[in-house]
């Protein structure tokens, strides 16, 4: 038990023990209770903990310099780990702590080897939460009042909310059971998660800070003045061994990192790798501009996802029903306005497949618009909820023509519920069957596509089963309205061979599943994972101008084709649903964008190479590897900046902001000169406060590239002394390239990939400076449960500390788990682990301050 450092020593062979010494004063008188019953123990280690930590700061224990050997004048072995900085807009919690072990541990352990180990820490700014948040308190204060009055808070008022959320949660019942859909629990309490249902940022902040400074938080700074400096003393109070000279912020708010992040992407666009031009992105149209990862509630990591409209003309209803007085009255109207026609439009992944087109499905109980198209003069019968995304993507993007005049914005000219649209005639593109009809699907989502789906029975499996309900029971289409010559002439069309499958592959695995409704939902998504794959592996069209072609080389010619004839059309949403931290449901949007060319094969080529190669990079686990060549070759085009948020502006287009993903992904090499910039107790970069006297407006272009690059002079006209340039410049040298960063795995797919493109970018010529190894972990449980604010196992590593000690919650957390499944804390752990290191440390103390030394071994006897 090594007292200085506050850590257990594990033996390795490669280790010496350590040479016993009389202890320090200081340590001398540190009581260790060993008190039985109640938090004394737990007291003892935590006033120990506390004496240690200022020993630590008196001791500067932890500030590391370059060394280098006496005599020969090499460089001393060194380590650098670091760890993704956490977003300042609340407290550090259990999961930042479960992390940040991996790298306080290694950092330790390398120290204890007698490297000269480092590691430094920051805190992230940039984006929209805190803007978001402070947006939010602003607009309450200004609603409600300081101290605010919530309606809520109202008796009166409160059961009223309470009754309207009773009857939502009826009304989705009954229409789940409706369409015979299984309803999932409606809440209707509002005392939820936040223990009112309704999410206050006022409540939010009163947790963590004194609701007299609460309305102080509506200015977006002031969060960045008031958290990073309390995850500060949280993460000393955690024993995590910072040198916290090297401590920053980001955004503009501190100007030496605000130089440093212009330097980069001056650097990049140097290179070429930040470009601009019209892109398809994740879009929040309440927040007017694209939402990255740290600008979301929900669905981190999800990206655009490529759709083809089908057009499906609407025809003259021929069956004299009822509900279909709505659409004859829009097709008279659009024929007397000259209008091109109404269609229903479905969504596509498999453009080639409509050639075997039977029928096409709606919801029954789904909610559709008719919404005008101003590009093509049609009207599209879809989703609200996807012609609000249609109308913010282009229709040419070559001519910046989008779908609808006004972005954002699109006439809706009538609407229908899905039953009203069932057993409607339509002429289908590439479609053998002069006509087919709108049949009902029990399953459609509408938060997913159009909520239209158009049915090729022969390859979607899913098509098949629900055709042939419709066909052999008459009672359940009856039901619908579904007359027999709506779905008896329309016999499955063989398309595609697949060998081993003949050429009705959703036939023939329906048939060998057993599938027998649409409710065996595993045994169907099976079936169309399996069909769907060797479809496009190894299917061969067999119809059309493309048959005996591979379809994977059929579908981007047949997409083509049908565009270009005016048959379909390009569509984009998010993979899965996305919401805004404005809480805003995200569409994708076709934008002006400056982006970084993430996937450009030479620098692809480059990082992919770096990265498999286990002599440049160690990944310490085979799946995480594999989850960054999976990154590699998906992570394209990205977005790089914003038009409002916190952070750095684009040096060459101060209208943009660069990004919370942007402009976090080399600043491992800023650590290596902040204390010559900043220095300790100034993580908001006060020029006065400089260690080194250094104006942020000398921070030029030159003055980093003579830092960080390799071949570049002293600038001569710097104001910075030489020395002072020349000393930076050897310590960066000294630490790069980081050994190690620690993160949570759920960063594989974004930043640390990012930080990889990037360290290859801007050391393209030095790839001995990228950076040689990522260890990723899994996340933290709470005593095999998620840690959930509702269970109340949520934990906050100060309530840690204070509650277990924090060797104690270290210890536990060390326990949990090493692997990228999900680790456990055990709070039975933390506690077990008081009286294990009480009675370990009461031990040593009666050895080494108590007890008669001379019985120690020493010298040899110690090897």
């Amino acid at each position: 038990y090594n007292i200085r450092h506050h850590q257990i020593i594990h033996h390795e062979e490669d280790i010496m023990a350590p040479t016993v010494a009389a202890p320090t004063a200081e340590m001398a008188d540190l009581s260790v209770s060993t008190a039985p019953k109640g938090t004394a123990k737990r007291d003892a280690l935590v006033a120990n903990e506390i004496a240690v930590q200022s020993l630590w700061e008196s001791e500067k224990a932890f500030e590391c310099n370059p060394s280098y050997d006496a005599e020969t004048g090499e460089k001393d072995e060194k380590f650098i780990v670091t760890f993704p900085y956490p977003y300042s807009n609340g407290h550090l919690h259990l999961g930042h702590a479960f992390s940040l072990t991996k790298a306080v541990f290694r950092a330790q352990f390398e120290r204890n080897r007698g490297k000269n180990s480092l590691f430094p820490f920051a805190f992230h700014c940039t984006g929209m939460p805190i803007q978001a948040a402070a947006n939010k308190l602003k607009s309450e204060i200004e609603q409600f009042g300081a101290p605010p009055k919530f309606p809520e808070e109202d008796p009166a008022i409160r059961a009223q909310m309470e009754a309207e959320l009773a009857a939502a949660a009826k009304a989705k019942a009954d229409k789940a059971a409706a369409t015979g859909a299984k309803a999932k629990g409606g809440k209707t309490k509002l005392v939820q998660k936040t223990g009112t249902g309704i999410v206050r940022q006022w409540n939010i902040l009163k947790k963590m800070v004194p609701e007299d400074e609460i309305p102080q938080f509506a200015d977006p700074v002031h969060w960045l003045m008031y958290f990073p400096p309390i995850g500060v003393e949280h993460m000393k109070r955690f024993g995590s061994g910072v040198d916290w000279r090297r401590a920053f912020i980001t955004t503009s708010v501190n100007g030496y990192y605000d130089a440093f992040i212009r330097w980069q992407f001056n650097v990049l666009r140097e290179k070429g790798k930040v470009l601009f031009g019209k892109r398809n992105n994740v879009y929040s149209i309440v927040d007017g501009q694209v939402c990255a990862d740290h600008d979301r509630s929900e669905g981190e990591g999800v990206g655009p996802q490529e759709y083809v409209l089908i057009k499906l003309k609407v025809l003259a209803p021929d069956h004299g029903q009822e509900r279909h007085a709505k659409v004859e009255k829009l097709l008279k109207r659009v024929d007397e306005e000259g209008k091109k026609g109404v269609f229903l439009v479905p969504a596509t992944l498999r453009p080639e497949t409509m050639y075997g087109q039977t029928n096409c499905f709606v919801l029954p109980t789904g909610e559709y618009g008719a919404y005008y198209v101003d590009a093509t003069d049609e009207v599209f019968i879809m989703s609200a909820r996807s012609a609000r995304g249609l109308s913010c993507q282009a229709y040419d993007a070559a001519n910046d023509v989008y779908f609808t005049k006004e972005f954002g914005k699109i006439e809706c000219l009538e609407t229908f519920t899905g039953d009203e649209l069932l057993g409607l005639p339509l002429k289908a593109p590439n479609a053998s069957y002069e006509k087919v009809y709108t049949l009902p699907l029990l399953t459609i989502s509408m938060g997913k596509g159009t909520g239209v789906v158009t049915s090729v029975p022969s390859d979607a499996p899913d098509d098949y089963v629900a055709l042939k309900a419709l066909k052999d029971k008459p009672d359940f289409a009856a039901k619908y309205g579904i007359t027999p010559d709506m779905v008896e002439p329309f016999e499955v069309v063989p398309i595609i061979s697949i060998e081993g499958y003949g050429d009705a592959s959703a036939v023939t695995m329906c048939e060998k599943l057993g599938i027998t409704s649409f409710n065996d939902k595993v045994k169907l998504a099976q079936a169309k994972d399996e069909t769907y794959l060797k479809g496009f592996t190894i299917g061969v069209m067999t119809v059309g101008p493309h048959a005996g072609k591979k379809v994977s080389e059929a579908k981007p010619l047949i997409k083509e084709e049908m565009i270009a004839a005016n048959q379909a059309h390009l569509y984009f949403e998010p993979e899965s649903k996305v919401v805004s931290r404005t809480n805003d449901e995200c569409v994708v949007a076709s934008t002006d964008q400056w982006y970084l060319a993430y996937g450009e094969e030479s620098w692809c080529s480059a990082v992919k190479k770096h990265v498999l190669d286990d002599e440049t990079f160690n990944a310490y686990d085979p799946t995480s590897l594999e989850k960054y060549e999976t990154t590699l070759d998906w992570l394209k085009e990205w977005a790089c900046t914003r038009q409002f948020g916190l952070g750095t502006f684009l040096p060459w287009d101060q209208h943009w902001v660069i990004e919370s993903l942007s402009d976090s992904t080399i600043y491992m090499a800023y650590y290596t000169i902040a204390h010559y910039l900043q220095g300790e107790n100034n993580l908001n970069g006060d020029e006065s406060r400089s260690p080194e006297n250094i104006k942020v407006e000398d921070l030029t272009d030159d003055v980093f590239n003579f830092i960080y690059r390799k071949g570049f002079p002293v600038p001569k006209t710097s104001a910075i002394p030489g020395e002072t340039l020349e000393k930076m410049r050897a310590e960066f040298r000294y630490w790069y390239p980081m050994d190690l960063r620690v993160s949570a795995k759920d960063l594989i797919p974004n930043h640390l990939t990012m930080a990889l493109y990037n360290h290859a970018a801007i050391w393209d010529d030095e790839p001995e400076l990228w950076p040689r190894g990522y260890y990723t972990n899994g996340h933290i449980m709470v005593d095999a449960e998620k840690m959930s604010k509702s269970k109340g196992n949520f934990l906050m590593m100060l309530e840690c500390v204070e509650k277990y000690s924090a060797d104690a919650t270290r210890f536990a957390c060390a326990d949990a788990g090493d692997t990228l499944d999900d680790a456990n804390f055990s709070r039975d752990t933390a506690n077990t682990a008081i009286v294990s290191l009480s009675n370990e440390a009461a031990w040593i103390k009666e050895i080494l301050v108590d007890g008669d030394k001379s019985n120690l071994r020493s010298g040899d006897e110690l090897n």
